[in-house]
């Protein structure tokens, strides 16, 4: 019963989460005559405050600089900086493209990320793929293929999120990254970039001059927060394979959103036959994923996915590294020193009722 309650939470969290996130997506529509970049400026700003108050709340800002103290040579700074402006540019495109009708390149991007992650963790690490997901990766290949030798190209939003993301989650593994730890990071390294953006394009005067921005802004903030909460969530509680299949619920919405909202034309994102084949492809991925969550079922070995942030790649089985040690290490060593404390304390107070 523990397990059923479990999974129907973390469906739950991540069909609410998909949910948000497509609502995001419009946020451009709503702010105007805010421009897109502008938007995405104002996000970064909004997610830092509510992600600031988030961790302030559940009290996690000691495991945010337990990390950081594990962090030792100029190597690993590098690697854990570089990823910054990956996200940047992910944030950007996400809140410009809808306003500027690229809303189903978007989409499609994001129909083909889980099968580009597979493929990076078929090749960077050497994961098994089975043969549904084989299946999947070529009916993929092949409505992309057709479409490079129609049209000679594929909208590069499309190939920005689709090859933008697996760089920043591999950067981000190879130092084992908290997703809260990284993406606060991520969002203090960006601040001054778009406070000097948002300076210079005159974004501050346009939200001053409108009373509608005094509430959409903290509700773009808290709508960001609350859909990486809940997708957190539903990472710790569901099972890889039907995570991962849950995960193509909210490119559906925004394919229906571009479309019903946006007003865009299929022909505007690419061919019918490149839409039937990832359509294709996504019902053979939701067959695998739900074939292996019945296999994990039936065997009893439901396993949390507790790394919300890297979307195909499943956890290694023993990925216990020198950074994770490090992090006990400087958490063991902060519950020893606190326990002296109180020795001492208590030693001082038996000294001062011996010497009355």
């Amino acid at each position: 019963m523990l397990m059923t309650n479990q999974t129907f939470q973390g469906t739950v969290a991540s069909v609410l989460s998909s949910f948000l996130f497509s609502l995001m997506f419009l946020f451009g529509l709503f702010m105007l005559p805010l421009s897109g970049t502008q938007v995405a400026s104002w996000r970064v700003l909004m997610m830092l405050l509510s992600l600031v108050i988030l961790v302030s709340l559940t009290k996690q800002w000691q495991h945010v600089f337990d990390y950081v103290k594990t962090l030792k040579t100029p190597k690993e700074w590098l690697i854990f900086v570089l990823p910054t402006p990956i996200l940047g540019g992910q944030i950007w495109l996400f809140m410009w493209a809808p306003v500027n009708g690229f809303g189903l390149d978007v989409t499609l991007g994001y129909f083909l990320l889980p099968l580009v992650m597979i493929l990076v963790g078929r090749f960077f690490y050497h994961e098994s793929m089975s043969i549904l997901q084989w299946m999947a990766a070529i009916f993929a290949a092949l409505g992309i293929g057709y479409d490079i030798f129609q049209y000679g190209a594929v909208s590069w939003v499309t190939l920005f999120v689709c090859l933008g993301y697996p760089p920043y989650y591999l950067l981000r593994r190879m130092l084992a990254v908290p997703p809260i730890t990284g993406l606060l990071s991520d969002l203090t390294l960006l601040t001054p970039v778009v406070l000097i953006m948002l300076y210079v394009s005159g974004g501050f005067s346009v939200a001053a001059q409108d009373t509608k921005f005094w509430y959409l802004l903290p509700l773009l903030g808290a709508f960001s927060a609350l859909a990486m909460s809940l997708t957190m969530i539903a990472s710790s509680k569901l099972p890889v394979s039907l995570f991962g299949a849950l995960s193509y619920v909210e490119p559906m919405l925004l394919f229906v959103l571009s479309i019903a909202v946006l007003s865009q034309s299929l022909d505007e994102g690419g061919s019918l036959f490149m839409y039937g084949m990832i359509t294709l492809a996504l019902l053979v991925m939701i067959v695998d994923s739900a074939a292996g969550y019945l296999v994990r079922r039936r065997d009893d070995h439901l396993h949390g996915y507790r790394e919300p942030q890297v979307g195909g790649f499943p956890p290694r089985r023993h990925f216990i590294n020198q950074r994770i040690d490090g992090v006990l290490t400087a958490h063991r060593f902060r519950k020893i020193r606190k326990y002296q404390q109180k020795i001492d304390k208590m030693t001082r107070k038996i000294e001062a009722l011996h010497s009355k």
